[in-house]
């Protein structure tokens, strides 16, 4: 018996900091007026596999499934779709309108560190806000995520159509666009020669490749000599680029945030701003988190080609978070007390027990059936400083004998004294 490849089971000291992760997430999506959401895994596969969802490539890696009514289903691939087939189910929400979400999702896709078939994703999603305000106030979120997290980032940038602009004025035909920008996003992984081969397997004509390739070679890539060099002054893209640059200046971000002209980003329904967030120690090179806008995939999945509603999301990688942080020591969790009825006083150990907790102390109520000297060498090996015990005695006057581990010294107390030793 064994797990499925790319499936794991989470406990003890792993799942406590998996767990603190995602404290810090909701306490900063709570903070940033994000209300929480749950969203299906099962899904009707026609709403997965839509033109305007993931993509071709994402699509080969989705599960799916029939029913026992003959419904071909699949498992969500991402928080993304899901939300937006919440907001077309229900036209009725106001906007602007903020969620966040953590759940699993499922891709059949090669595994790797960081990446599994079964993993969590941490999404914040905003729709209503046609930007760049919301694109914005994510990147303050996840400034201030992975500053909680103590992890140092850099989180590059683009405008999928700003990008869209540079290609058409390189010669791209505009049914093309797409394509190229999905091979331009492999640049890291694959490099230049991988990227202009890949185009020439695309059928990419000589002349556009020639301008890629040009582009490519170029040393000047920030946003002012691309928009000079293509003339796109006033362009709708770089218009785009320009007042999301003004405030990542004005807010105090661009020590982070930088931008990067060849950054598409994997999934096809993108239409503005995306975003990749990465380790800036370049110690760990999958993406720790990533997102961006689309604005057209609401309206299409109720058939309004005309509708647009404005949305723009982030998601956070847990895994690879997680493979990042468990090169780290593991924090120590609390301990809590241990609560060690002596004799036939379960009763009263499970009440003092009772009290403890509603006092908001961790307490774990020993058996009761090894040798006391056993059970507290036990305790203290696991960093339990306080023990409880209560015995016969101890019962009959209603009060607890509380042992501080450290020095070894003990008290007959009662449980109101007990909490305010142990909250000390």
């Amino acid at each position: 018996m064994q797990n499925i490849k790319g499936t794991y089971d989470y406990y003890g000291a792993e799942q406590a900091v998996r767990q603190k992760v995602q404290t810090v997430l909701r306490g900063l999506f709570g903070l940033y007026d994000y209300e929480p959401m749950e969203t299906t895994l099962l899904n009707e596969l026609e709403l997965l596999t839509s033109k305007y969802a993931g993509g071709d490539e994402i699509l080969r890696e989705m599960y799916q499934l029939t029913d026992q009514g003959g419904r071909t289903l699949g498992l969500r691939y991402d928080l993304t779709i899901p939300f937006a087939k919440v907001l077309a189910l229900n036209p009725g929400i106001a906007l602007p309108f903020k969620r966040y979400e953590i759940g699993k999702v499922f891709r059949d896709g090669p595994v790797k560190r960081g990446r599994l078939r079964e993993f969590l994703q941490c999404d914040a999603d905003v729709a209503g806000i046609a930007g760049p305000q919301a694109e914005a106030e994510l990147m303050q979120l996840a400034a201030d995520v992975f500053r909680q997290l103590d992890i140092p980032v850099v989180l590059k940038w683009n405008n999928r159509r700003f990008l869209g602009e540079i290609l058409s004025a390189a010669g791209v035909p505009a049914e093309d666009s797409l394509s190229v920008m999905l091979t331009l996003d492999k640049l890291a992984k694959i490099g230049s020669s991988g990227v202009l081969a890949e185009l020439q397997d695309k059928g990419i004509s000589a002349a556009a490749a020639d301008s890629i390739e040009r582009l490519l070679e170029s040393d000047d890539t920030d946003f002012s000599s691309l928009t000079d060099s293509y003339k796109l002054a006033g362009q709708p893209g770089a218009l785009e680029v320009l007042a999301l640059q003004q405030l990542i200046d004005a807010t105090g971000l661009s020590a982070i945030c930088i931008f990067d002209p060849f950054l598409s980003r994997g999934l096809s329904f993108y239409t503005g701003t995306v975003y990749e967030i990465f380790d800036a120690t370049g110690g760990y090179t999958s993406s720790l988190g990533s997102g961006g806008r689309y604005d057209n995939i609401i309206g299409r999945l109720v058939g309004r080609e005309d509708l647009t509603i404005p949305t723009v999301g982030i998601s956070f990688g847990m895994e690879s978070i997680m493979a990042l942080l468990g090169e780290r020591p593991v924090p120590e969790a609390d301990s809590g007390v241990l609560l060690i009825p002596i004799g036939e006083t379960m009763p009263q150990a499970l009440t003092a027990a009772a009290v403890l907790r509603n006092a908001g102390i961790r307490v774990n109520v020993d058996t009761g059936t090894r040798k006391l000297k056993k059970t507290l060498a036990a305790a203290s090996a696991k960093g339990i400083r306080y023990c409880l015990l209560i015995g016969e005695d101890e019962a009959a006057q209603g009060k607890l004998r509380i042992k501080d581990m450290v020095p070894g010294t003990e008290q007959l107390v009662t449980a109101d004294e007990a909490i305010q030793i142990i909250s000390g």
